[in-house]
């Protein structure tokens, strides 16, 4: 055993680092002291000799919902929640780019629930191994945030207008989208992940090989894909260069589909939506540190202004589900404003941090 606390336990099994998210009741969101755990035993396992591969899995039936964003706004607006936001995302997008760029193997066994800061701590891994539980999704728009922990990245990995349409609609994406799509790299049952796991402890080694063998040990066919099927019709009506754009060509569409598309939409925080667009379209090939810095500057922006606290209050808070955004429509933001949140950061804030493990 490496090291355990009640909402993160870490262990070593043979060759295999094991990190569970123990935080079923609250879907395993990702507390600062969980941010800080990952952090901390990922450091030890890239340079512990006897451990070739690690493994993040998930009790309860959600893998990880995200960031605990009622942690972050349990302080009032003040140096308090100032302190607090900094701290958090930037330990957490840290944490993103150390996944991405770690040297052994990385497992992420999504079973079940996965958005947000959950998708940050699995899809930067060498191995994303979805369930039939599996419903993957970034649903920040709609409460006044933006896809973010490398969204930038991992959205545009999706084929077309996909990510934009995933980004900007907050789509929930199952199994056989994320295996269709290239964000999974296999799929297995969900009753088969204690078999998996067996087979990574007891082997003598664990390089890319190995692990690739005993996935495809266990691997399965998923449900065809629904999201891919609508792929050519994505890519037309999610092709405009605004948000307005985009909004008037959905609004002319059919499709079931693209008429809950346009729901969201109308829904969602406007400066969200036009933020999300921008940062996608431009972040299209943009290597993963300048991706996570520019989400960084984005992140202390958004959090820090009133449509991601009244974001929250409406959809975790009170619930009500009607937030009040500031502004309320598009056409009353500028090009200038959007620009603002891509700006570096002022001389006294500090920009985002990374160092690879």
């Amino acid at each position: 055993m490496v090291a355990t606390t009640s909402e993160l336990l870490v262990e070593a099994r043979g060759r295999l680092g094991i990190l569970t998210l123990n935080r079923p009741q609250a879907t395993n969101a990702l507390s600062f002291e969980m941010l800080r755990g990952l952090t901390a035993a990922l450091e030890d396992f890239a340079r512990n000799p006897s451990i070739d591969a690690v493994l993040v899995r998930n009790e309860g039936r959600a893998f990880c919902s995200g960031g605990d964003l009622l942690e972050i706004l349990a302080q009032p607006a003040g140096p308090a929640f100032e302190r607090r936001r900094r701290e958090y995302f930037a330990t957490e997008y840290a944490l993103n780019y150390r996944i991405h760029t770690f040297p052994k193997p990385y497992i992420a066994l999504i079973d079940g629930l996965t958005m947000g800061g959950g998708c940050g701590i699995s899809l930067h891994g060498s191995h994303v191994v979805a369930t039939e539980r599996t419903l993957l999704a970034m649903p920040e728009t709609a409460i006044g945030h933006f896809p973010d922990a490398g969204a930038t990245w991992f959205l545009n990995r999706l084929p077309g207008e996909m990510g934009v349409y995933a980004g900007l609609r907050g789509l929930r994406l199952s199994s056989g989208d994320v295996v269709a799509m290239g964000l999974a790299s296999q799929f297995i049952q969900s009753s088969a992940i204690a078999g998996v796991v067996k087979a990574l402890t007891a082997a003598a080694r664990l390089d890319r090989k190995v692990v690739n063998d005993i996935l495809a040990d266990f691997a399965g066919k998923p449900a065809p894909s629904t999201a891919a099927a609508r792929q050519a019709r994505v890519d037309e009506l999610f092709a405009g260069a605004t948000v307005e754009a985009i909004s008037e060509t959905l609004a002319g569409a059919k499709e079931s589909w693209a008429e809950a598309a346009l729901g969201v939409l109308q829904h969602a925080s406007p400066i969200s939506l036009k933020v999300s667009l921008r940062m996608l379209r431009e972040g299209r090939n943009m290597p993963i540190d300048e991706a996570l810095r520019r989400e960084y500057r984005i992140c202390m922006r958004i959090t820090g202004g009133h449509d991601f606290r009244e974001g929250v209050r409406a959809a975790l808070i009170d619930k009500d589900n009607a937030p009040r955004w500031q502004p309320d429509r598009l056409d009353l933001i500028d090009d200038a404003t959007v620009a603002a949140y891509f700006a570096p950061l002022a001389p006294a804030e500090q920009e985002l941090a990374l160092s690879a493990p």
